[in-house]
C-alpha cells in the first residue's frame, strides 16, 4: 500500500492501482444495483475513476518518457487492483456486494461516501508525509478530487432528503 515515501513514480503507480480499483468496485456495484439513480450514480463515479486513471497515466507517460520494458497499457491491462482508494481492500467491497442488493439509491450513497471519505483522508495524510516534493503535489491533486466527489455525493443526498 502507498505510504508516502515512495519517490513520484512509484507513487504513481499505486495510486493508479487504487483508483483502478474503485473503478473496477463502482462499474461492479453500478452493474448489481436495481434502483436507477443508485446505478446511475455508481456509473458517474466509475467514470471519474477512469478520468483519474487516465490523468495519472498521462503524468506516468509524460515523466518517464514510455521508457519501461512494459507499456503502460500492458500494465494498466494486466495489473491487479487489490486495494481501493482509502486503502479499502477490493476483497472486502467485493464480498459486501455480493450479499447486498442496493434497494434504493441511499445505500448505495452511504457506501459511496464511505470509500470517497477513506480516499480524502488517505491522499491527504500522503500529501502531508510524502517525502518527493512531486509525489505530495500529486496526493494533493488527488485529494481535492476526492473532495469533488464528496461533494457531489451529498449533494445527490441532499436531493433524496427532499424527495422523501
Amino acid at each position: 500500500m502507498v505510504s508516502g515515501k515512495e519517490d513520484l513514480l512509484q507513487a504513481l503507480v499505486e495510486v493508479y492501482l487504487m483508483e483502478k480499483g474503485t473503478n473496477e468496485f463502482y462499474s461492479q456495484a453500478s452493474e448489481k444495483s436495481v434502483d436507477g439513480d443508485a446505478k446511475k450514480a455508481f456509473r458517474e463515479l466509475a467514470a471519474w475513476e477512469a478520468l483519474h486513471m487516465d490523468f495519472i497515466q498521462f503524468l506516468y507517460q509524460s515523466i518517464n518518457g514510455n521508457l519501461e520494458p512494459v507499456s503502460f497499457d500492458e500494465f494498466k491491462n494486466r495489473a491487479e487492483a487489490p486495494l481501493t482508494e482509502g486503502g479499502i481492500p477490493a476483497k472486502d467491497l467485493q464480498a459486501r456486494l455480493e450479499k447486498y442488493t442496493f434497494m434504493d439509491e441511499k445505500g448505495a450513497l452511504t457506501l459511496a461516501m464511505e470509500i470517497e471519505g477513506k480516499a480524502y483522508n488517505l491522499y491527504r495524510r500522503l500529501s502531508q508525509s510524502a517525502v518527493d516534493n512531486n509525489a505530495r503535489v500529486i496526493f494533493s491533486e488527488m485529494m481535492e478530487q476526492e473532495m469533488k466527489h464528496v461533494a457531489y455525493l451529498k449533494n445527490l443526498r441532499l436531493k433524496l432528503v427532499k424527495v422523501y
